[in-house]
């Protein structure tokens, strides 16, 4: 499963809890995507970021 580079978010895990109180797994996978960022030294690399940390203007794409 892909993680964040920036902020480390990754796949959650819980129950899901039926009407009668029945559980069974259940895995809640974080919004992650593949993009090429900007490197501070000026290259680019393809990193997995999440979609919160792209709109808050953490990494910069290439």
């Amino acid at each position: 499963m892909a993680k964040c580079s920036v902020c480390g978010k990754g796949a959650h895990f819980g129950n899901n809890v039926s009407h009668s109180n029945r559980k069974s797994s259940k895995m809640w996978k974080s919004n992650v995507k593949s993009v090429k960022v900007n490197l501070s030294n000026g290259g680019a690399k393809k990193m997995y970021v999440c979609t919160s940390c792209l709109k808050s203007g953490l990494v910069e794409r290439a």
